[in-house]
């Protein structure tokens, strides 16, 4: 079972950038961030999208494990 997260990053992300991030679901915010959400298999494919951003310099604001329903 896969663990959905909650990324909150600066800016707004270009939406194609969507798949390279594991197809996490992506939300323009009125503030000028992007919130990114959406299911990550394991901690390896969580620091995969981390490291990601880091490679692109996207400054990561926040992220979280999203409570289970």
């Amino acid at each position: 079972m896969s663990d959905i997260y909650v990324i909150c990053v600066e800016g707004h992300l270009d939406r194609k950038w969507s798949d390279w991030l594991q197809g996490m679901a992506m939300r323009h915010e009125v503030d000028g961030t992007t919130t990114l959400e959406g299911p990550l298999t394991d901690q390896a494919a969580l620091h995969g999208v981390l490291s990601q951003m880091r490679d692109l310099g996207i400054p990561i604001i926040s992220f979280r494990k999203a409570d289970s329903k």
